[in-house]
């Protein structure tokens, strides 16, 4: 099998099953297990309170070349097994069905109550949110449904294309590793500064992708100008690119002040002339933009694979 029909076929299975809670109650995910290995290089070298901020980068360095060989020889290795565990490996490293389940799930919980729906997107969000109100809300949602989609979607399916399972669980380890350790804190900006970095350098290419997915889907191909200065108005280099494409698809303003550890961030607002008195209804809206976008790159590769037959 091609790696595009693979593809084609492991974004079939998560759209169909998701994350079976059936299984994963008996096994460690694979996002947990790769968690683990961070975690322990995280506990094993970023130790030393004599360590200068250069060193501890070199370690951060020695632990992404570590964590990063290692996934390449994990990914050649089930590679040789065929095409139909890769397609399951695919299958559970993708997170378009989970991603829906967890933004629907706060629009469920924004029609029950404000503390039903804090509790919900609590979990999809690292800001504060015990005092959200329901814009808030429906922002962080609606936030986390677009920079995920990128980043547990599109991200691991254009690796996997790009280099196969090596591709993946490249993407996939550094990825986890910038979601632990590649913040600013005084603990881990020398020691994870390899895993932001390399973070970034990988989806540089996918965060564009999906903003492009996600505006061909709405048809917004001559808003290319206003997404790009919107993309630019957030702090990260990639994460802003489908954000603002959801924002323009969806004619809501997201971003803005939020907290962070009892800290106001005043960041500016992304298509600044949106809705920003949104509720359920846009978080829903933007489950339906999810899976468009999904069907428009799922029909791209399904012509992909037969053309390379």
């Amino acid at each position: 099998m091609s790696l595009a029909l693979i593809l084609v076929l492991a974004m079939l299975l998560d759209a169909a099953l998701g994350e079976p809670r059936w299984l994963w109650d008996r096994a460690p995910h694979p996002a947990v297990l790769m968690g683990r290995a961070v975690g322990w290089l995280d506990e094993t070298l970023n130790t030393g309170t004599s360590n200068t901020g250069a060193s501890l980068r070199i370690k951060g360095v020695a632990a992404m070349v570590l964590l990063g060989l290692g996934a390449v020889l994990l990914g050649l290795a089930l590679q040789a097994l065929g095409g139909l565990v890769q397609v399951i490996i695919v299958a559970i490293l993708l997170a378009q069905r989970s991603l829906v389940d967890h933004v629907h799930a706060v629009s469920d919980a924004l029609r029950l109550s404000l503390s039903e729906a804090r509790r919900a997107v609590a979990r999809i969000v690292g800001r504060d949110t015990a005092q959200m109100n329901e814009p808030a809300i429906a922002r962080g949602a609606i936030e986390s449904a677009a920079e995920n989609f990128s980043d547990g979607v599109i991200a691991p399916a254009f690796w996997f294309l790009v280099a196969g399972l090596p591709g993946l669980l490249l993407y996939k380890i550094t990825n986890t590793a910038d979601s632990m350790i590649g913040y600013r804190t005084p603990r881990h900006e020398a020691f994870g500064w390899a895993a932001a970095r390399f973070d970034d350098l990988l989806n540089v290419i996918p965060a564009r992708l999906t903003a492009l997915l996600i505006a061909v889907s709405y048809g917004l191909t001559g808003a290319r100008q206003d997404i790009t200065r919107d993309a630019r108005l957030h702090r990260s280099p990639n994460a802003g690119w489908p954000e603002a494409a959801m924002a323009r698809a969806l004619n809501v303003a997201l971003a803005g002040p939020r907290s962070y550890d009892g800290v106001l961030r005043e960041f500016p607002f992304v298509n600044d002339a949106g809705l920003k008195a949104i509720s359920a209804p846009q978080v829903e809206a933007a489950c339906t933009a999810l899976w468009r976008s999904w069907g428009i790159a799922l029909a791209l590769l399904a012509v992909i694979a037969v053309v390379l037959g």
